[in-house]
């Protein structure tokens, strides 16, 4: 059985776990982040991978440096993108693990 949640820890960390679901709610995001889980990527490599174009790959990738969820190496003229909040890479793995399951079990049903 699950630990209870406790509501006075959920009022208080509400800000930051509203910024998660956020960074993680937008599919172009989604995307970029989960190309970034399995390696490092420069801005030609994720738009190319994610399919997502160069102005909109820009802006998303901005929203996930602000919200300090991505880091960025410079090597030259290239700038590498990699996952600085380490949960993120645990919360995506649980994610596609859920959405796997649920595909399972509903092709059983």
């Amino acid at each position: 059985m699950n630990e209870p949640l406790d509501i006075d820890v959920i009022r208080e960390l509400s800000d930051d776990i509203v910024t998660v679901l956020k960074s993680l709610g937008n599919k172009d995001r989604l995307l970029i982040l989960s190309l970034l889980v399995n390696e490092e990527l420069n801005v030609s490599e994720i738009e190319t991978k994610s399919q997502i174009l160069q102005p909109t790959l820009s802006q998303q990738l901005m929203i996930l440096r602000k919200n300090n969820i991505v880091t960025t190496r410079r090597s030259g003229k290239q700038i590498f993108y990699s996952i600085k909040d380490q949960r993120f890479i645990k919360i995506l793995s649980n994610i596609y693990n859920f959405h796997l399951t649920s595909s399972a079990l509903s092709m059983t049903a």
